[in-house]
């Protein structure tokens, strides 16, 4: 018996924002007889040879920044900075894996930001502001070594750390460019980024001062371990993630806008640059003005920055979900998506609750079937809105072609949960029957 022939492609869809972006996806009827073509950017001896060598650079990094820290603090020391600095770190991640939960950035590229940052990014960032102090103090006779530490602190540190810090961002905008979809991406690499430089750096401030209570005799709330741990940990564990997220935030512009613009596109990261500096050099500069000065700049500048950055993170998430609703509908008028998904797949609350009733009607593997399908439809949308904006790379047809198979796979499980989900989560909308890839009618789920 032969096959059934594919019925002809249906037309172009009239969704067309941008002339220059004609792109649109064949049928799920049509693509079923169609193979995405197989193509390799990079051969893959280069990519284990970069790998092998990355990961060989941060662990010797790492090797040599514990030896550092413990050769400073002590033993004792280095193990009473770990156990105190480690307090804000699981609280830093869960918030910008909240934030990042419309489409979750891959785990290694976060593993990669977090250990950059704590090994990396914080052995250059020693020896240099080290290397600068020593210089001011030989070479500038003026300066009494107080002074040349407090200069080495508002002017140096703030360039070089805030600079190695970013240099992580950098390397995953280069290097992990299809990961790199905006402005959430930004904010989310760069702020883990930071998090990692912090926790080294807590580790070395608590083990010092540690040391010195032990050699004083100090011990309790008057001690400066106590007094470390309550600014550091307690009032401001979000100083550095503060910092750096400007940048990743100007990054994540700079990804998704300007196309015609590439001067300011390619400035725009060194003005995040600039600004995070600039916050670093005045938050070091406020401890030298006494208690009451540093009180001041945190109540009157940090916290307004911090809840001015946070709600633009959250605005700028937000702005994502909606994408989905815009760059969604060719998918639909090409019959890989029905009409009222790009309205659920655009509400993390719809998500949730398709996937937990998908997991009490057929349990977690279900669930995680939805949760492959959401992420594969937030990956196409932010494709679709990146080749809008900027112009289709020469793999979009591929990376389209990949997301969407990988959609379709998942269909028959998510698609009836997330018309329940979407039933119980807002106003009523017309009912249609799900249907399977071979067109066959599929049980809804059970309540």
């Amino acid at each position: 018996m032969n096959p059934p022939q594919p019925p002809p492609l249906p037309p172009k869809p009239a969704y067309a924002p941008d002339p220059r972006y004609a792109a649109y996806a064949a049928s799920p009827a049509a693509a079923q007889w169609q193979r995405a073509p197989r193509r390799r950017l990079v051969p893959w001896h280069s990519k284990t040879a970069r790998a092998v060598a990355l990961f060989s650079l941060l662990a010797l990094s790492g090797v040599i920044i514990l030896a550092m820290v413990r050769q400073q603090t002590g033993t004792e020391g280095f193990l009473v900075g770990l156990g105190l600095a480690v307090f804000p770190v699981p609280v830093l991640i869960a918030g910008f894996c909240w934030l990042d939960r419309i489409d979750p950035e891959p785990r290694r590229n976060l593993v990669f930001a977090f250990a950059w940052g704590a090994c990396a990014a914080t052995l250059v960032a020693i020896l240099a502001n080290g290397f600068a102090t020593n210089w001011l103090e030989n070479n500038l006779s003026t300066l009494s070594p107080e002074d040349a530490k407090t200069w080495g602190a508002t002017v140096f540190a703030p360039v070089i750390e805030e600079s190695v810090k970013a240099a992580a961002v950098v390397l995953l905008f280069l290097f992990r460019r299809q990961n790199f979809d905006g402005v959430t991406d930004g904010i989310v690499l760069a702020g883990i980024t930071a998090t990692g430089f912090a926790f080294t750096e807590n580790v070395l401030y608590l083990g010092n001062a540690f040391g010195q209570d032990q050699s004083l005799g100090h011990t309790g709330l008057d001690s400066l371990t106590a007094a470390t741990f309550f600014v550091r940990i307690i009032l401001s564990p979000f100083a550095h993630p503060l910092f750096t997220m400007l940048t990743g935030l100007a990054f994540g512009i700079a990804a998704t806008s300007y196309p015609r613009r590439r001067p300011l596109r390619l400035a725009l990261p060194f003005v995040g640059l600039a600004t995070a500096v600039l916050l670093h050099s005045i938050w070091n500069a406020a401890t030298t003005l006494g208690d009451f000065g540093f009180i001041t700049v945190y109540g009157l500048f940090m916290l307004p920055v911090f809840a001015a950055l946070t709600w633009l993170a959250i605005w700028a998430r937000h702005r994502e979900l909606l994408a989905l609703r815009t760059y969604l509908p060719p998918y639909v008028t090409t019959g890989w998506l029905s009409p009222t998904e790009p309205i659920s797949l655009s509400s993390l609350k719809t998500r949730s609750v398709a996937r937990d009733i998908a997991r009490r009607a057929y349990g977690p593997t279900a669930a995680r079937a939805v949760s492959e399908y959401t992420a594969a439809a937030t990956s196409l949308a932010f494709l679709r809105r990146r080749a809008h904006r900027t112009g289709p790379t020469p793999d979009f047809p591929t990376q389209e072609r990949t997301l969407l198979h990988h959609l379709w796979h998942h269909k028959p499980t998510a698609h009836p949960a997330l018309l329940q989900a979407l039933h119980t989560t807002h106003r009523p909308v017309p009912r249609q029957a799900p249907c399977s890839p071979d067109g066959r009618h599929m049980p809804p789920f059970g309540r």
